[in-house]
Parts: structure tokens; C-alpha cells; sequence
């Protein structure tokens, strides 16, 4: 089988990892300042907080601005579950702002317009870059001013993306912006994640939810302290500590970051050029953002085609092409449709999942092996006509 999407673990990654293994910090050492350091000096950004993974830094990002029941989180309904969760995690209420038809990221037609029309508008707002292609961040921005709420971006596919001239993750445009480092995104850490931001205080906060609200940091502390040992809990936090070898796995990931992004890069054209001809619609990228290219999804012409979706789907893997697919709506899952949600609210994402499929691209995917994804493709299309 031709995976999906797949780490590139390099000799130079092996090496940092036994380094930590030998060392005295397992948890809690250098290693993690060494990785936030490097993600913040690349995107550009004051602060990183490195932690388990995308979700648990969602969840302290949403604790950092201080959502909390009674509060409202918008995000996208084209999205993994987290980006949605993470609101509910802290008591607050969730909605969604349906896509745009092109770059399948938030629409801000469609949020500038929810935005007049709503009474209880949001807290948060949780724009996802998508694919890896940045959302309209400049006019987010403008509506956040105008309707005073907090954007932390969901950046778990775009580290190594480009926006107006800036890496995402540099804050410009946003609160904080999280990264994911699962295995199958551009850069890992076998699971692991990032919190970036430009604001101290959110930065305190979120170094305090990381690890079981404890400080010992006397600035912040209740009480004097008795000693060098001394330490206070000054709120509820969690252990979200990401592990030194995780973080020095990442550190070294991220030496080859340009070059990961470089090479999805040449294979998101070289796909564009391959399918060319078939029946499908191709991702479309805005003029002023440069995608790192974490996934690459067609849309099939079914009205073309003489089967369904699914068995496409099935055919296609059964000649050795691990397909996937992103992303099932969000408010079409039973949890969310339990809170009020239903099939119909967000017609352009409905519309886009009857249609997506997700083509493998990772690293070291080859010329030939992407040529045969594009030609079994082909011939289970062409048997369908």
C-alpha cells in the first residue's frame, strides 16, 4: 500500500533522540526550550509553548483567552473534531461558520455576515488553515476589531506556510496559533504540539496550564515562599508536558522543515498537472498564501462518473492507494448533532464532503509511485464513465 501520509525519520532525528536518552532530562530539560526557540525564531513569533499534542494545546490556548461557560466558540465545520472541542472542554457553547467554495477554509463572507446577524457572538473565533493554505487572516483580523473577539488560528496543517510575506505562526493576524507534530503533518514529533503568540500574558498563562497550574515563578505566587523548593498551584491545570525526546525529535525535524515543504510542494504541482484531464476539480490557492501542502484533496465531477464516491473510494484501494478523506463535517457528528446541530446548516461543507477525496503526498512519495497513484485513478474513473 501507498500510505496517505507518512513521517521521514532521517539518521540526524535518531541521533538527537539517543542524545536525550543518555542524558539526565528525559522530561522537563533543555530540549523543550531548544524546539520552542526554533519554531519561534522561524515563524517569527516572541513565545512557544511546546505540549502533548494539537488538542491539549487548543484546550490551554482557550484557557489562556479565558473562555469558559456562558462563552461561545466559532470555528469550521471542514475540520478534525479538536478544533471544535476544544471550546467544549472549557464549558462553552460551539458553533460554525460555513466554507468558502474555493479554498475550503472559513469563509469571511460568510463570518462577517454571521457576525451582524448574530446576537451572542463570539468569544473565540478558531479559523483553520486547511491543507496547509492560510485562511483570509488580514480580514479576520479586521472583524475581530470590530466585533472585539479573540482568533487563535488552527495551524495543525500549515507549519512552513506563507502569508502575505510572513510564515503562519508569526501571530500577525492572531492571539496565538497552534501546530500539530503527529506523524502524518509536515514536521513530528511522534505526537506533540505547539501554542505561539506575541503576548506575554497569554504566554505566562499558558506555561501555567501546561503543567498543573504550578508556578515557581514568586511573581506569581499567593503566598512567600518557604524556600528554593517551594512551589504553588494557583489554578486548575493539566499535565500537557511534551517529553524531551519528543522535543528533540522536533528539533531536528525542524533542520529539514524548507526541505519537507519544498518537496510538497513540487508535488502538489506535478499532481496538478498529472490530473489535469480527469474528471475532477483541483485545489485552488490564493495569490497571497503559499501552502506547506500537509494533505491534497481533489473534488471528484460526479455528475461525470457512473459510480459513487464510495466505491471509487474502495476501488482505488484495492489497487494498493491508501486513500483518506478530509474531513467529515463536524456538525454532522452524533455528539454535535446531541447539542442542536443538523445535516443542512452548513450546505457548502455538506456539498464539499459528498465529493473530496484526499490523495496520498508526504516527503519521500516518488515521482513513480505518485504516477501510479494518478494512473489507478484514472482507470477506475475511466471504467466509471
Amino acid at each position: 500500500m501507498i500510505s496517505y501520509g507518512k513521517q521521514d525519520i532521517d539518521q540526524a532525528d535518531i541521533e538527537a533522540v539517543i542524545e536525550v536518552l543518555k542524558s539526565d532530562f528525559l522530561t522537563q530539560g533543555p530540549a523543550i526550550g531548544q524546539f520552542e526557540k526554533k519554531v519561534a525564531e522561524y515563524c517569527g513569533a516572541k513565545y512557544a509553548v511546546a505540549l502533548t499534542n494539537a488538542t491539549s494545546a487548543l484546550h490551554i490556548a482557550c484557557l489562556a483567552a479565558g473562555l469558559s461557560k456562558g462563552d461561545i466558540l466559532w470555528t469550521s465545520p471542514n475540520t478534525f473534531v479538536a478544533s471544535a472541542n476544544c471550546g467544549r472542554y472549557c464549558g462553552a457553547d460551539v458553533d460554525f461558520v460555513d466554507i468558502d467554495n474555493y479554498t475550503y477554509n472559513m469563509s469571511v463572507a460568510k463570518l462577517a455576515e454571521k457576525l451582524e446577524n448574530s446576537e451572542i457572538r463570539p468569544k473565540i473565533v478558531v479559523p483553520v488553515h486547511f491543507a496547509g493554505q492560510s485562511c483570509e487572516m488580514g480580514k479576520i483580523h479586521k472583524l475581530s476589531k470590530k466585533y472585539n473577539f479573540i482568533i487563535i488560528e488552527d495551524a495543525s496543517h500549515a507549519i512552513g506556510s506563507d502569508y502575505k510575506d510572513r510564515k503562519v505562526g508569526s501571530c500577525t493576524y492572531s492571539d496565538m496559533t497552534v501546530f500539530s507534530f503527529h506523524p502524518v503533518k509536515i514536521i513530528t514529533t511522534a505526537e506533540g504540539g505547539m501554542v505561539l503568540t506575541n503576548n506575554k500574558d497569554l504566554y505566562d498563562k499558558l506555561i501555567l496550564f501546561r503543567s498543573h497550574g504550578i508556578t515557581r515563578n514568586e511573581k506569581l505566587m499567593k503566598n512567600k515562599s518557604d524556600g528554593p523548593w517551594y512551589y504553588e498551584q494557583i489554578d486548575l491545570g493539566f499535565n500537557y508536558r511534551m517529553t524531551d525526546m519528543q522535543a528533540a525529535l522536533g528539533n531536528s525535524q525542524m533542520d529539514r522543515l524548507d526541505e519537507f515543504v519544498n518537496r510538497r510542494r513540487y508535488l502538489a504541482n506535478r499532481y496538478n498537472e498529472l490530473l489535469a484531464d480527469l474528471p475532477v476539480k483541483l485545489p485552488y490557492q490564493q495569490s497571497d498564501s503559499n501552502s506547506s501542502w500537509h494533505v491534497y484533496v481533489i473534488r471528484l465531477n460526479l455528475d461525470q462518473v457512473k459510480i459513487d464516491k464510495q466505491t471509487i473510494f474502495t476501488e482505488i484501494r484495492k489497487l494498493g492507494i491508501n486513500l483518506n478523506l478530509h474531513y467529515i463535517p463536524v456538525h454532522t457528528q452524533p455528539y454535535y448533532q446531541q447539542l442542536g446541530f443538523k445535516k443542512g446548516d452548513f450546505p457548502v461543507s455538506e456539498e464539499y464532503y459528498k465529493e473530496v477525496l484526499t490523495l496520498p503526498l508526504y516527503f519521500d512519495l516518488t515521482n513513480e509511485q505518485q504516477d501510479c497513484i494518478v494512473d489507478s485513478l484514472r482507470e477506475v474513473l475511466n471504467n466509471a464513465k
